[in-house]
């Protein structure tokens, strides 16, 4: 099995807390992620629902969904999972989201990932999808800031 890994950095000017909020809010991803169609807790963790123990269900409007469970929670700067079951054809993959405020009040967001696949194209196609969800979640932060104002 060959060792694979992304390292995917995003920006948000919105503050770190809402940036957080939209990446830990498993059923949310659904509203602001086009291949996310289905997305909700099925085990809550500690802090609840999205802390240490979580397991989040994610996938799109039909067919099977990934399980990931959180293994590490420090609310708002790191949220760590790894994948438990899905469609994905890989094997000990682990994320660590992180977060830091920038100077001007906004958000730098750090996805780090890493698994070992035997099936080729996995590897694009899942660094290409997480890539999704770090921009499109500084994006659904920013817009959550407007609305607020």
């Amino acid at each position: 099995m060959g060792k694979h890994s992304y390292d995917i950095e995003a920006v948000s000017t919105a503050p770190i807390e809402l940036v957080f909020e939209v990446i830990a809010d498993a059923p949310g991803w659904s509203r602001w992620n086009k291949s996310i169609g289905r997305a909700s807790w099925e085990v809550e963790g500690d802090p609840a629902p999205w802390g240490i123990g979580a397991v989040r269900a994610l996938g799109a409007r039909s067919g099977p969904l990934s399980k990931e469970r959180i293994v590490e929670f420090n609310a708002p700067n790191h949220q760590a999972y790894e994948i438990v079951s899905g469609p994905m054809p890989v094997k000990g993959y682990r994320a660590d989201v992180r977060l830091t405020s920038t100077p001007d009040g906004g958000t730098r967001i750090s996805w780090k990932g890493s698994w070992t696949t035997r099936v080729p194209g996995v590897s694009g196609f899942l660094t290409k999808m997480v890539r999704g969800f770090a921009t499109g979640a500084a994006r659904e932060a920013e817009r959550l800031q407007k609305e607020s104002n």
